[in-house]
């Protein structure tokens, strides 16, 4: 065995060999172009800290963050044709699904899961924008009326957090029927006398803000995220005129009466607890409540009483 050929000369090249770098380690903020260490940013749910700039993110880490010790169960969601128009543009509309799927871990753009926040059970229905933009196909409607059932079926206030661009450009006529079928969804819910909260996250466009993101019972927006129907640019081309300064922006938007309020990610769990407890009845807070009955009342001790004197 040559000592040299089969481990020093592998030791070195191992300390001399250029060692690969995460593209994801630092992420730049879009306003201020500060780089945050990544770890950071997921700590802080991925809200810059200096600038409080709201960056997207993932459906799952959303999930966690908003149930009670970050413990769901996600619903298993209805199957459908991959590509019923048979659709192609610069590639195959199965081949773009692939990717997607093998990049963003996702079956499609939507997840469904229970849970509960501060003790109360809740179902949330979460878009993610980095499935194909969030955008609203057979799949991702299937799962939405599925959440809506679920939560009727189990007695359950659903919370939306949308996350789209629109309809999904490849299944044609399919994907907009899937705006009448989720609006029949939400009257269902509605009729169950249940709560329905929506959160409007960036971007919140086209059909979904025209369907069942805008019909909640309170809507609430994250900071500086952009909500409408049609881009601002489209807009000012048709009409021809400069649009206000921060239009389309939930700021805005709330200043005009389109949404009930702008809740910083970091107040979203507390604010829709106590939203869904008020529209549920719900008298008491039922985590205390579990707290309690589970902790074993001590009784104090009896001191012992002391000898009497002697008449």
């Amino acid at each position: 065995m040559n000592w040299i050929t089969n481990y020093v000369r592998p030791k070195i090249s191992s300390l001399l060999a250029t060692r690969e770098v995460p593209e994801n380690l630092w992420i730049k903020c879009p306003e201020t172009g500060e780089m945050v260490f990544h770890k950071d940013l997921e700590a802080n749910q991925w809200v810059i800290p200096s600038s409080d700039f709201h960056m997207r993110i993932r459906a799952r880490d959303r999930l966690k963050s908003f149930f009670d010790d970050g413990a769901f169960e996600t619903i298993e969601l209805p199957k459908v044709a991959l590509d019923p128009l048979k659709f192609r543009d610069s590639k195959r509309y199965v081949d773009r699904l692939k990717e997607y799927k093998a990049k963003a871990e996702m079956d499609d753009a939507v997840i469904a899961a229970r849970g509960a926040i501060e003790g109360l059970p809740i179902m949330a229905i979460v878009q993610d924008f980095a499935f194909m933009g969030g955008s609203l196909g057979m799949a991702a409607g299937e799962a939405i009326i599925k959440g809506f059932e679920t939560a009727i079926a189990e007695n359950r206030p659903l919370v939306l957090f949308a996350a789209s661009g629109g309809a999904r450009m490849q299944e044609g006529i399919l994907s907009l029927m899937q705006l009448p079928r989720t609006t029949v969804a939400v009257e269902m819910l509605k009729e169950a006398g249940l709560p329905y909260i929506v959160v409007l996250t960036n971007p919140t466009a086209g059909g979904v803000s025209a369907s069942y993101a805008m019909l909640g019972d309170v809507h609430i927006a994250e900071p500086g995220a952009v909500i409408g129907f049609a881009g601002a640019r489209v807009i000012e081309q048709t009409i021809r005129e400069k649009l206000p300064e921060g239009f389309q922006r939930a700021e805005y938007l709330m200043a005009h009466g389109m949404v009930d309020m702008v809740v910083h990610r970091h107040e979203l769990k507390a604010t829709i607890a106590n939203l869904a407890k008020l529209l549920t009845k719900t008298p008491v807070d039922i985590a205390a409540r579990t707290q309690d009955e589970a902790e074993p009342t001590v009784e104090p001790e009896t001191a012992p009483s002391e000898p009497q004197p002697a008449a």
